[in-house]
């Protein structure tokens, strides 16, 4: 198999001047947390800590570096089931995404969500999804409510590249772009959705036109620049907010791991892997931060051992907290309205 180009098509990312020492700092911190706590799930997973699927992360951070700086704490964030780097960069605090990949009750859901099913309602995370595409039809149902409540929150809705394929995002954008919904469509375009290249599945291969048949505006974004996203994001959320109804940004990306941990990954090569690799967006923000003379290279090896403690703690923390009982079977699973005619 030929190895493919690897820079993606970018919007244009500003002068490195454009952006400060602390977001740069936060990126770094941010992406280091999302690295660790994969490549240590990675390693649990295959100890058989914990099961059902696991979809890792690992080279795919930027784009929630660059989102977090360029959105706002009102913002709603939804997404499929790669997801358990978004509670981490929303503030959810390490141990507690852990404990939810033991199945503990200290976990984010309580233990029953697992892998795929994270939500956080103070930090606005709206999942974590298992069903291919699910979170599309959603992510614009939230943005609706922010509209019908007239405030000016943006949704940012997340989905892979394999994901475009499901009827629901045309049925969805239709319908964002008729009402002008404050929702920003991502494409995390990782290459190859569960194993099978963009370029065999369909004959539009730069997926952020898709929307141009609902007059919905989008651009392609480098997703292995924290520069690049967070402007993109940041035009996109202006978009919003300015009452223009929804935009579309395809953020090219790459996974450095199979699609779940089952995955063997005869479908590409280990040159492509490696080529990317060189691509790497803590890689290039560790070199900025040292050409700066933001942070010495002892601090940031620092820092590292510190994300490392953190996730240690985290193991610690979910290996030590109890399962849930059978009682919790019956829990959380319906909401009675408060109705007068209803009786219990």
């Amino acid at each position: 198999m030929a190895t493919k180009t690897a820079s993606p098509k970018s919007s244009s990312a500003p002068a490195n001047g454009a952006f400060t020492k602390e977001t740069y700092l936060r990126w770094f911190k941010d992406m280091l947390l999302m690295r660790r706590f994969e490549e240590k799930t990675g390693q649990l997973y295959t100890m058989q800590k914990f099961g059902g699927f696991c979809h890792l992360y690992i080279g795919q951070e930027a784009i929630l570096a660059g989102m977090i700086t360029a959105i706002r704490k009102d913002d709603k964030v939804i997404t499929g089931y790669r997801d358990h780097a978004h509670p981490l960069v929303l503030g959810t605090p390490a141990k507690n995404v852990m404990a939810e990949l033991f199945g503990r009750t200290t976990g984010t859901s309580k233990g029953k969500g697992g892998s795929m099913h994270y939500f956080d309602k103070e930090r606005n995370l709206f999942g974590g999804h298992g069903i291919v595409g699910g979170q599309i039809g959603l992510g614009a149902g939230i943005a609706f409510a922010d509209k019908y409540k007239g405030n000016d929150s943006v949704t940012l809705c997340s989905m892979g590249d394999g994901a475009v394929r499901q009827g629901i995002l045309h049925e969805t954008f239709n319908m964002a772009m008729t009402w002008k919904l404050p929702v920003i469509f991502i494409i995390e375009n990782n290459e190859y959705a569960m194993g099978t290249s963009v370029e065999r599945t369909s004959n539009v291969h730069e997926l952020y036109t898709l929307g141009e048949s609902y007059d919905m505006p989008g651009e392609p974004v480098n997703g292995m620049s924290c520069e690049a996203v967070h402007t993109a994001i940041a035009k996109a959320c202006a978009h919003c907010r300015a009452g223009n109804g929804p935009y579309l940004l395809e953020i090219k990306t790459y996974r450095y791991r199979g699609h779940s941990m089952s995955d063997p990954q005869k479908y590409r090569t280990k040159e492509e892997v490696e080529e990317y690799k060189q691509q790497d967006p803590i890689e290039g923000v560790r070199k900025m931060i040292l050409t700066n003379k933001w942070a010495s290279e002892a601090e940031l090896e620092k820092w590292d051992e510190e994300v490392k403690k953190e996730v240690e703690e985290a193991v610690k923390f979910a290996e030590s907290s109890p399962l849930p009982g059978a009682e919790e079977l019956y829990n959380d699973v319906y909401k009675t309205p408060d109705y007068p005619f209803i009786k219990d």
